[in-house]
């Protein structure tokens, strides 16, 4: 059993629980492998759209991090395979950035995972899984749902496409994430067009992909990102899907285990 999206005390909008408390608990839900990937700190110079400023993980904790995990590896190396990493946003015009973070902590990763978590409109940039308010500007700025689903599609590919250099992750985060609201905000006609365009760039490209159960609990999704029909549509492809909790408190691990397709799941 492995989870390749676990969140931290690092997060500066997810809970206090240490990173003993997430092994421990991962240990007894039967892990043999977790990966660290904490919201790395968004580009210096991009304005984070949420209110709180809080979407990445400050700057000056990296290197504690980073240390933390290492010495847990070092302490739980017979019990649980335990990796470092990040969630690293791509944000469309901080390429730059992004790619200057990756090289100087990139050598010290085990295992990382590329995220679309911004979205830019004619009025500014949203942040898409923020909450209903921020999604429903969104997409009044975009000019509905059919446009900032073939928005966020493009970022998609794009993020696929960019230059990030050598440490760029090869997992593309809950590749679902527009429909987290899709109870409120129904999702238009013919979506998946554009979510079986993105997964033959994934094939084309020796991507992985993060099949992630928190959308199951989200109370406006109820879906896995992305859906059993993705997920099975990509395995067929032969991308491999790895789940990821994308807890952000320990007792979130293994959530929506129970209700995804686990024989999709890579070995």
């Amino acid at each position: 059993m492995r989870d390749g999206h676990i969140h931290s005390p690092y997060c500066p909008h997810g809970t206090t629980d240490s990173l003993k408390e997430y092994i421990e608990q991962g240990i007894q839900l039967g892990y043999q492998s977790m990966t660290f990937t904490e919201h790395a700190p968004l580009p210096p110079s991009f304005s984070d759209p949420v209110p709180q400023k809080d979407s990445g993980m400050a700057l000056s904790e990296v290197e504690t991090y980073l240390k933390e995990i290492e010495k847990l590896k070092e302490i739980y190396k017979h019990d649980i395979e335990i990796l470092k990493g990040f969630e690293i946003d791509f944000i469309e015009g901080y390429e730059k950035e992004t790619k200057s973070f990756l090289d100087t902590y990139g050598p010290s990763l085990d295992d990382s995972i590329l995220s679309v978590h911004f979205q830019k409109g004619d009025n500014g940039w949203y942040c898409i899984d923020y909450s209903p308010d921020m999604y429903e500007a969104a997409l009044r700025d975009l000019g509905g749902t059919q446009k900032l689903y073939e928005a966020y599609y493009k970022t998609l590919i794009k993020s696929i496409h960019s230059d990030l250099g050598k440490y760029k992750p090869i997992r593309i985060g809950h590749m679902t994430l527009v429909k987290k609201f899709q109870n409120l905000f129904p999702y238009p006609d013919h979506w998946t067009a554009y979510a079986i365009e993105f997964l033959e760039v994934v094939k084309e490209n020796d991507y992985t992909l993060d099949y992630n159960g928190a959308g199951i609990k989200k109370s406006h999704c109820k879906e896995a990102y992305p859906p059993l029909g993705l997920a099975r549509q990509a395995y067929e492809m032969g991308i491999p899907l790895i789940y990821g909790s994308d807890a952000h408190a320990a007792s979130a691990l293994g959530q929506g285990l129970e209700e995804i397709e686990k024989t999709l799941l890579k070995p």
